[in-house]
């Protein structure tokens, strides 16, 4: 599993953490218990920090950055999709940010937002706490309150995943 220190900033993984083999963890990055990071997904450290709280699922091909001016911070009982990338932006507790959105410097997602499927927040731009933005560039829905813990069976099932292949991941070739 690629984990690597970079000078004197060393990865801080709690031992109930999965970071899948095929994973890139470098850095000034701290993954909280049951936090999983997927196939093929990269969080660098190296010019700033990187924290990923409890029971939040950083997902296949997802890449999280950093820097100097502003850290990453994914807070706990997320779900990060497929391909997403996020760069020195914060997200609350209960946040979604769906496949293939892009999320940059600054911005800020309050509990329980989501950012969709696709979307772009470009830099500084903040999504209000149970409100979605979606679109490029991500605009706020009107009229529409995102309903709390809408997607706790996704969080809950991807910390079954973390005790699955925990136990059972095995390389065949």
């Amino acid at each position: 599993m690629p984990i690597y220190a970079l000078g004197d900033k060393e990865p801080i993984i709690h031992p109930d953490a999965f970071v899948h083999p095929d994973a890139t963890v470098i850095g000034d990055v701290t993954l909280r218990a049951f936090a999983s990071v997927w196939p093929q997904a990269v969080l660098r450290g190296d010019s700033g920090s990187i924290q990923v709280g409890e029971r939040t699922s950083v997902q296949d091909g997802t890449i999280v950055h950093c820097t100097e001016f502003h850290p990453t911070v994914i807070g706990a009982n997320c779900v990060v999709g497929h391909n997403v990338h996020i760069e020195g932006a914060t997200v609350a507790d209960h946040c979604l940010i769906a496949s293939g959105s892009v999320l940059l410097n600054g911005s800020v997602v309050e509990e329980g937002a989501v950012l969709g499927a696709g979307a772009v927040m470009s830099f500084n731009g903040h999504i209000p706490a149970h409100r979605m933005a979606l679109g490029v560039p991500a605009r706020i829905r009107e009229n529409h309150e995102v309903p709390p813990m809408a997607w706790a069976m996704i969080v809950d099932r991807y910390v079954e995943n973390v005790k699955i292949y925990k136990s059972g991941l095995r390389r065949l070739d």
